[in-house]
């Protein structure tokens, strides 16, 4: 069946309206026990086109961020983490496609979900297979345009206080007023140090003007119309390598809910003046992210 063909049927049984959060019907909820108080932390960005990390945050209590995954890569004798995610269904993960430039054999790939310490993810984490990625169709790996993947895990998760969903910004969100925004990863902690951090990392950054992100002092064009930049001008607070993947998250205006707005891309260096994060628009793959999980129930239904 060809593309037009499945995007009518999807229609037809309206499975085409709306991103669907099966956990209790909610996203965007962090967890209520323990108690979370949050604190201003800054970030600084690492990514030289590769694999990205948190510099200039700091260590996030237990079920702070209970969507962000672990992406391993299982050796015959040990785990290592390489990448974040969103869990954004209960058996969806999104993440960045270029996580899967060097890893694509997916049967050595795990996620953990709902841990904090990676060597003691404790009672709450689970640990899933994956059954297949999507990598957008468009995704170039020189020029990391179109960063984007879809991780189906091989069974479904069970939300708890540990685990919950994350809202994907959906088109009619307006970004550009969120100011309570972070990032969150195992990445490294500086740029020279480039082993990911066992706990999990946080830290408050800002959303930059695209324009001025894209300036000539900045990132020269190299930024894509559907990317968004986070950090601050001066730099000292970024992802960096191994944070990947994961999240960039803003606070509702009116609401306690959190949007996942970003995917952590690429940057220069980490946590450097003028070289902010750079992040994947969920907000713009929306309809992407929708369809793909869609037609993917309806061909499994059928």
């Amino acid at each position: 069946m060809n593309r037009l063909g499945l995007l009518i049927l999807l229609t037809v049984a309206g499975l085409a309206h709306g991103i669907q959060y099966p956990c209790g019907g909610s996203c965007g909820l962090r967890a209520p026990v323990p108690a979370y108080t949050p604190t201003n932390y800054y970030y600084s960005n690492v990514y030289d086109y590769g694999l990205t990390r948190i510099v200039g945050g700091t260590g996030a209590k237990e079920a702070s961020w209970p969507w962000i995954v672990s992406l391993q890569h299982s050796g015959v004798l040990w785990r290592q983490h390489f990448c974040g995610g969103s869990l954004i269904t209960s058996e969806w993960v999104l993440t960045a496609a270029h996580c899967f430039d060097d890893y694509r054999d997916i049967t050595m790939l795990k996620v953990m979900i709902g841990a904090t310490l990676l060597h003691k993810p404790g009672p709450g984490a689970q640990v899933r297979k994956l059954k297949q990625v999507v990598l957008h169709p468009y995704y170039n790996a020189d020029d990391l345009s179109y960063d984007i993947a879809l991780m189906q895990l091989d069974q479904p998760v069970q939300c708890s206080s540990y685990i919950q969903l994350a809202c994907v910004a959906p088109p009619t969100l307006k970004v550009s007023e969120l100011s309570n925004c972070w990032i969150a990863g195992w990445g490294a902690v500086t740029a020279r140090y480039q082993d990911p951090r066992n706990h999990l990392q946080e830290a408050k950054v800002q959303l930059i003007d695209l324009q001025l992100c894209n300036s000539s002092s900045w990132y020269a064009g190299d930024v894509h119309p559907y990317n968004l930049c986070a950090g601050y001008p001066q730099g000292k607070i970024d992802s960096c390598q191994g944070d990947s993947g994961g999240p960039l998250m803003c606070q509702d205006n009116s609401a306690d809910y959190w949007w996942l707005v970003g995917i952590t891309s690429f940057g220069k260096g980490c946590a450097r003046a003028k070289r902010p994060g750079v992040y994947t628009s969920t907000q713009h793959f929306y309809e992407w992210i929708d369809y793909n999980i869609r037609a993917s129930t309806l061909k499994r239904a059928s």
